[in-house]
């Protein structure tokens, strides 16, 4: 300020009167100028508060939309499960019994024939009732975590496999929140069917890996793999990492063309998720 009356002093003004005058006009423009930075500075705290709030509204509806479609997926397979064990499992059971009334009543050389079909459908009536019971997310709850995951390997591997193989290492920490228990089992079931849909892989494994402070989850199969730089995420792809983020669980799905897929997942026991 001193330096700044100095220099007004030096103006070539030739009567006090224009000095102050010019004096007064600085001292405005600053006054001024230092509004108009004000005005900026709180501008663009509010517009940065604005995008904020816009950002966490988004982010509290995306959670909101994930939560809700999880919640009637979880229904839509509850029911389909169901209807595999009550309505299909009893038509198959009516099926079987039927068979076998029906082989007393035939020469011993249809007899064979009807022995084979009761074998298919009693087959059949098992694997329904397995299916049904992986579909039910109160069955699951009910007979464990890894007990669900390898009643699903064994299952697959009756179907395609060489190999379906589960290995726990660790001390096993059960879930405290049941709903992220479902969601995790969920994500490996979306694995496993992708496996089963597109990698022509001859062997499926599943490590569950229990640390101090989180479960490390490795799924992997030798199938066809594919590359990761071109490949589009699919329905199912999305569903898996939109089901990961929802519990705060890190997810990395990883694959080379010809040399299989890797999924890794990670969930903190200490979970601090909204769901």
């Amino acid at each position: 300020m001193t330096n700044l009356l100095l220099f007004i002093q030096k103006l070539p003004v030739s009567t006090a009167a224009e000095r102050y005058l010019l004096i007064y006009m600085i001292g405005v423009l600053l006054i001024v100028t230092s509004l108009v930075v004000l005005f900026f500075i709180v501008f663009q705290k509010r517009k940065n508060k604005l995008l904020l709030d816009k950002f966490e509204q988004e982010k509290t509806f995306q959670e909101e939309l994930s939560i809700a479609q999880t919640e009637i997926q979880e229904q839509t397979l509850k029911n389909i499960g169901w209807e595999l064990h009550d309505n299909v499992g009893q038509l198959l059971a009516a099926a079987s019994m039927q068979l076998n009334i029906l082989k007393t009543k035939v020469d011993e050389e249809t007899k064979e024939n009807f022995s084979e079909a009761s074998d298919y459908v009693k087959q059949s009536l098992k694997e329904v009732r397995m299916l049904s019971r992986s579909l039910n997310n109160e069955v699951i709850l009910n007979i464990g975590f890894e007990k669900s995951i390898s009643n699903e390997l064994s299952r697959l591997k009756k179907m395609k496999f060489a190999t379906a193989e589960l290995q726990v290492k660790g001390d096993v920490v059960p879930f405290n929140n049941k709903k992220h228990e479902i969601i995790v089992f969920r994500i490996l079931q979306e694995f496993f069917s992708n496996t089963v849909k597109y990698s022509e892989a001859k062997n499926l494994n599943v490590i569950l890996h229990y640390l101090k402070d989180q479960l490390l989850i490795e799924a992997t199969d030798d199938g066809n793999g594919f590359d990761m730089a071109t490949v589009q995420e699919g329905s199912g792809l999305l569903n898996m990492k939109s089901r990961a983020e929802l519990i705060n669980m890190s997810y990395a799905l990883t694959s080379t063309k010809g040399e299989g897929v890797k999924l890794q997942l990670g969930y903190p026991f200490v979970n601090l998720s909204n769901y």
